[in-house]
């Protein structure tokens, strides 16, 4: 298993995904992946089908996809999402992700991208009373054999 993350570091991110969560019905996951193979956008997509993420009501799951020995990410939004988002809604969370990566912010990168999806997708899916955590909060690891 990678180990990447501090346990500090993972708790940071975890309640990142858990405000974000508190804005908007949609669901946050970040999986971390070792031994990538092939391209990082297709290595997401199974990753997020691995991860039963297509399977929440609304069809608005978010996967923080990242393969740090690549030094590559993904960002992966299920259908209900891509249906009523604009084409660019995830170059600004991409490029906030770019951004601190590119300086070595790893923590703070992802803690801003993941408050960023939880404001963007509270327009199109908004939080309600009875909205239930569907997905699990907790960061995901792999060694490549999904991807």
């Amino acid at each position: 298993m990678i180990q990447f993350f501090s346990k500090e570091e993972g708790d940071q991110i975890i309640a990142a995904i858990r405000r974000a969560e508190r804005c908007s019905s949609g669901e946050i996951r970040v999986h971390l992946e070792a031994n990538c193979k092939g391209e990082i956008v297709e290595a997401a997509k199974r990753t997020f089908k691995v991860l039963k993420m297509h399977r929440t009501q609304a069809r608005n799951g978010v996967l923080f996809f990242l393969a740090p020995e690549r030094k590559e990410f993904a960002i992966i939004g299920d259908d209900g999402i891509d249906q009523v988002v604009p084409d660019d809604f995830w170059n600004d969370v991409r490029d906030i992700l770019q951004t601190h990566f590119r300086q070595k912010n790893y923590i703070k990168g992802l803690v801003s991208s993941i408050d960023k999806v939880g404001e963007k997708l509270k327009d199109f899916f908004p939080y309600d009373t009875d909205d239930e955590n569907e997905l699990p909060d907790e960061i995901s690891y792999g060694n490549g054999e999904n991807s």
